[in-house]
Parts: C-alpha cells; sequence; structure tokens
C-alpha cells in the first residue's frame, strides 16, 4: 500500500511559476513509476507528465518545455517544476503511482494503470 500526499498548489499569475511535491509512504517508493495528472471541473482527468522508476520522463503535448517531473528517491518526493504557467494550467493536480508502467504507447497516460493516487492540491493561474 502506498499513500501519496500532493502539496504546492497555489494561486500565481500567468507567466510564473509553482513546484509541486509527492511525497509517498513506504520503503519502496524507488521502484514505482509516478505520474502527474490535472482535471477541472466537468472534465476528465488527463495526462500531464510520468517518471519511470528509473528516472525516464515523458510529458504531455500541452506541457513539454514548460513543466519538469523528477524524483528524489531518498526522500520518498516526486516533484512537478511548472514554470511559464498559463491561464489553461488551473486545475487540481493529482500524483499517482504503481510499478510496472509501460514505457511503449500511451500506458503511462491512462488513469487506469495507476493503483495509487493523492488527494489533489489546487494550481489557480490568474492574468
Amino acid at each position: 500500500q502506498v499513500q501519496l500526499v500532493e502539496s504546492g498548489g497555489g494561486s500565481v499569475q500567468a507567466g510564473g511559476s509553482l513546484r509541486l511535491s509527492c511525497e509517498a509512504s513506504g520503503r519502496t517508493f524507488r521502484r514505482y513509476d509516478m505520474g502527474w495528472f490535472r482535471q477541472t471541473p466537468g472534465t476528465e482527468r488527463e495526462f500531464v507528465a510520468f517518471t519511470t522508476s528509473g528516472g525516464r520522463t515523458f510529458y504531455a503535448g500541452s506541457v513539454k518545455g514548460r513543466f519538469t517531473i523528477s524524483r528524489d528517491n531518498a526522500k520518498n518526493t516526486v516533484y512537478l517544476q511548472m514554470n511559464s504557467l498559463k491561464l489553461e494550467d488551473t486545475a487540481v493536480y493529482y500524483c499517482a503511482a504503481d510499478s510496472g508502467i509501460k514505457e511503449t504507447g500511451t500506458w503511462y497516460m491512462k488513469i487506469d494503470e495507476y493503483a495509487y493516487w493523492g488527494q489533489g492540491t489546487q494550481v489557480t493561474v490568474s492574468s
């Protein structure tokens, strides 16, 4: 069982930056693949970024070049550095975890591939 707790959300003006953190419980964090997703009211949860247990990274096209996912296994934490924020980045951001998620195709973009989810943290970007 893995418990995930996100933090770092808040309000920021367009063009600004935020760094989200997701701390995981347990001693096997390094074995887990980690993802970030986001959701706005009335829409489906969408993929943002993914990092494998080995540190390979993948991004949604809408955030590539602006967001960076990273992990610190010693701290059981995955981060999402968000730069050049846009109004459309406003959402609740969730981190998710599971092991053995395929890097090929689009498996890591699928919500069903992740067994563990955090409670979410709100990010609001204003003009």
